[in-house]
């Protein structure tokens, strides 16, 4: 339906949100990444891997899986996954911390969420 993206900084270690794309299937236009791509000139992609809490995999998984090859094809730059269970929850966390009930709309959770996996991934290579 839709994918969270954030932004990073390898040096400082810090994400921010910057939009939520529509997706069908699980799919972006990529006319919208292409864009991104252009104007943010990324080295990587950081794709959120969704799993159980018990490590069992989803339907989604492959979805994701799937999404992160498709991503590696059409933009050519190297796609790295990331655990992300749990980082709805927490997106949701720090959106009703910051503005309460108003904040916790779709394309912001999503964002947000995004921001929390490239986070991780950022702190997992520091």
């Amino acid at each position: 339906k839709r994918i969270g993206v954030a932004v990073g900084q390898r040096i400082t270690g810090s994400a921010s949100p910057l939009v939520t794309l529509p997706a069908t299937q699980g799919i972006p236009q990529w006319s919208h990444i292409a864009e991104l791509k252009r104007k943010w000139r990324p080295q990587g992609w950081v794709v959120g891997l969704p799993t159980c809490i018990d490590d069992s995999h989803l339907y989604t998984t492959d979805a994701a899986r799937k999404f992160a090859l498709q991503l590696e094809l059409h933009m050519q730059l190297p796609v790295y996954l990331v655990d992300e269970r749990l980082s709805t929850k927490e997106a949701r966390a720090r959106l009703f911390n910051e503005g309460g009930f108003k904040r916790l709309k779709h394309a912001e959770v999503d964002s947000m969420a995004a921001v929390i996996i490239l986070e991780q991934w950022l702190n997992e290579r520091k």
